[in-house]
């Protein structure tokens, strides 16, 4: 069927949004998420919280939370209520499900969540709590479209869903099959700063092209509740045309406001302790709430000097020892702005933090809580990446003698950066690492909305052909290990080998076959398969060998399978195979392995052990 619109979910680590855009006009619009916001009581937002609550059985009567679709099954609250009420019972709240899928030391289908909890009766898996918020979605939106007498089928829509940039492929993959599971049907998967870049073009109209030129180095920077996002994207001049060009691409950093809101609290805690009063657990999340809000409140108003803290106790009756305090603009802008984004060196990298022996299992929050020093490490491994293929060399040049690869303009993405104070921080930082001269901002961006807005935006794109398309590809080059062939010593283990199968940017819609390598696919017993990753080896080729994985790459996946026997080979035989990678046109790599002497293949896709 064609496409007749275009639909763009943002799947939000804290908060998610969908934008649909119209294939005929340059029009798109934000859809606005029905959500329950008490019992008995809906009403829309224009983002959806991604956490989700799950009551005890008898908290709340039956048919408390009545929504205009059917929910038949479905116990557990999504979104605004969720949010307000699982703060004060966070062991029955799930948050950051989206960053457990790019965890690699768990199964993301697995019910772990909410993690560490005792008291909920069931959990859920961070697959099927994506599931939850998409399929959530999907109903808000064909919800809206009903009441405005326009009813949509999903099947005549380009559908694209946004993933960060930093994202591996098994997290990619994951998202795609909740999307799947919430009948989405097969989505397109776009990067999240990508999409605030194309949501920033459709604002700028025909003038961004005026905003930027060839040279010039974009830093798409996402800060958000939960995590940190950075990509670089290079404009060039081909025959006389604009074309732009993804070329670096950050780690997964989990940092955001919510660490941010979380450092007011402890100090303004210890303010209070200081002056004899203390705090339950349960007054210490009021705190936390209560900070957030002041520390918007002071950021959007510059003339407020300070901003009411109170923190009410357990009960109404109880009402009187509520404890109050304030937030200055002092203590706001010692925590935040010289916490987090102090004016540190380009070559202040992260701390590493020194680990004990035995650790508490968790997600793996950055141990250094300084952004600034996050950026520098972002920016001297785009160097480096640069530097390692000639093809990005030749758009950027290889900045010999420089320490990292610096912008000359941001765009700045995500609710940390509603605050004016901490955008022109982050440019002063900039200017300071680049002897003093500025870095332009990129104007007119919506923090919280950019995304859903981007992706509807290039979902149109793909649908007519027509409009800017950002050259991307994957964002990594990705490696299969290969056993080293060599005669047993004892004491020794021979290192790891690694097999590029996918080069850094293969475009979607491509495939490569590995020519002149012929490899022994050992079939008719289980099989294991390591996966292995890399942000900064732009230059490395399919079929090129490194000769330790485990010391030049990051491991991704470990797959382990029973192949089954081949013809009359014997079990554990070596069967001949080449090596056929794809990326489609969804955005989804596969990697297929070609019996050299038929027609037989066995498809080897990215996922997680599933011990």
């Amino acid at each position: 069927m064609t496409a007749r619109f275009s639909l763009g979910i943002d799947l939000g680590t804290s908060n998610s949004a969908i934008a649909v855009a119209d294939l005929d006009t340059d029009q798109t619009r934000i859809t606005e998420v029905t959500q329950v916001l008490g019992p008995n009581l809906i009403g829309e937002l224009p983002t959806l919280p991604s956490v989700l609550y799950l009551p005890h059985p008898e908290e709340f009567p039956a048919g408390a939370f009545p929504l205009p679709w059917d929910a038949a099954g479905e116990t557990a609250v999504v979104g605004q209520f969720a949010r307000d009420h699982g703060a004060l019972v966070p062991d029955r709240l799930v948050t950051s499900a989206k960053s457990w899928l790019s965890n690699p030391h768990i199964d993301p289908r697995q019910p772990i969540l909410p993690w560490r909890s005792e008291s909920a009766e069931t959990k859920l898996s961070p697959v099927d709590c994506s599931r939850r918020y998409l399929h959530h979605l999907r109903a808000a939106f064909l919800f809206a479209e009903q009441v405005q007498n326009s009813a949509r089928d999903l099947a005549a829509g380009q559908i694209v869903v946004t993933v960060p940039a930093s994202f591996d492929e098994v997290a990619r993959s994951l998202t795609a099959e909740a999307a799947r599971e919430a009948g989405l049907g097969d989505v397109t998967l776009l990067e999240e700063p990508l999409a605030a870049f194309y949501a920033w073009t459709a604002q700028a109209g025909r003038a961004w092209r005026d905003l930027v030129a060839p040279g010039d180095i974009v830093l798409v920077c996402d800060i958000g509740g939960g995590t940190a996002d950075f990509s670089l994207i290079a404009v060039t001049d081909v025959a006389g045309s604009l074309e732009l060009e993804r070329i670096s691409v950050g780690e997964h950093i989990l940092l955001g406001g919510d660490n941010m809101d979380l450092a007011l609290a402890y100090t303004l805690q210890a303010s209070l302790e200081a002056a004899g009063k203390s705090l339950d657990s349960w007054q210490f999340l009021a705190l936390v709430h209560a900070a957030a809000k002041a520390k918007i409140t002071l950021f959007e108003d510059g003339t407020l000097a300070e901003a009411p803290i109170a923190v009410p106790a357990r009960g109404a009756s109880l009402f009187a020892k509520t404890l109050s305090t304030v937030l200055d603009r002092a203590t706001l802008e010692r925590v935040v702005l010289d916490g987090f984004f102090p004016c540190t060196e380009i070559d202040d990298l992260p701390a590493e933090n020194r680990r004990g022996g035995l650790q508490e299992f968790g997600l793996p929050y950055a141990s250094d809580p300084v952004v600034s020093k996050h950026l520098a490490r972002f920016l001297a491994r785009s160097l480096q990446n640069v530097r390692a293929s000639d093809k990005l060399a030749a758009l950027v040049g290889k900045r010999e003698g420089m320490a990292a690869l610096l912008p000359t303009a941001v765009l700045f993405n995500g609710g940390v950066f509603k605050a004016a104070p901490i955008r022109a921080r982050v440019l002063d930082l900039l200017a300071s690492w680049n002897g003093g001269r500025g870095v332009r901002e990129l104007q007119g961006f919506e923090p919280d909305l950019a995304v859903a807005r981007g992706a509807a935006i290039y979902g149109r794109h793909r649908a007519t052909g027509q409009g800017i398309r950002i050259r991307a590809g994957t964002s990594r080059s990705y490696y299969i290990g290969l056993e080293t062939s060599m005669l047993a010593v004892p004491g020794f283990k021979p290192p790891v080998k690694a097999l590029c199968v996918v080069p850094q940017g293969m475009q979607e819609g491509t495939e490569l076959l590995i020519e002149g390598r012929e490899f022994a696919l050992a079939t008719g017993r289980a099989a294991e398969f390591r996966f292995f990753s890399s942000a900064v080896r732009s230059g490395d080729i399919p079929g090129q060998i490194l000769p330790d994985a485990e010391r030049e790459l990051e491991e991704t996946a470990l797959l382990e399978i029973d192949l089954p026997a081949f013809d009359d080979v014997p079990p554990g035989q070596g069967v001949p195979v080449r090596i056929n990678a794809c990326v489609t046109e969804l955005g989804v790599l596969e990697l297929w392995m070609r019996h050299t002497n038929s027609d037989r293949r066995w498809k080897v896709e990215f996922q997680v052990r599933t011990e």
